[in-house]
C-alpha cells in the first residue's frame, strides 16, 4: 500500500516568450484539475479521523445525490438547470 502523504504530483509549466503572467495562469489551472489546492487546504490543520470520516461520507451522498438528479434530468424527469443569460 502507498503512502498518502508521498504522492508524486509534480506540476510543471513552460514559460514562453518570458510571458510569466500566463505560465502562472496555466499552472493555477493544472494545479486546480489535479486537486492541488484542495488538498492544501485539507492538510493546513489537522483532521481528527472521526472529523475526516463524516467529511468523506457527506461528499459521498452529495456525489450520489448529484448522480441521481443528472440522470433524472438526462431522463426528462426533472427540469434542466436554467444558466442565467449574459449581458
Amino acid at each position: 500500500m502507498t503512502n498518502p502523504l508521498k504522492t508524486d504530483n509534480h506540476v510543471q509549466v513552460l514559460v514562453r516568450d518570458n510571458n510569466v503572467d500566463q505560465a502562472l495562469r496555466a499552472l493555477k489551472k493544472k494545479m486546480q484539475r489535479e486537486g492541488i489546492f484542495r488538498e492544501m487546504k485539507l492538510r493546513g490543520h489537522y483532521e481528527k479521523p472521526s472529523e475526516k470520516k463524516a467529511r468523506e461520507k457527506a461528499e459521498a451522498v452529495r456525489r450520489a445525490r448529484k448522480l441521481v438528479r443528472k440522470k433524472l434530468q438526462r431522463e426528462g424527469l426533472l427540469p434542466a438547470p436554467v444558466k442565467p443569460k449574459r449581458p
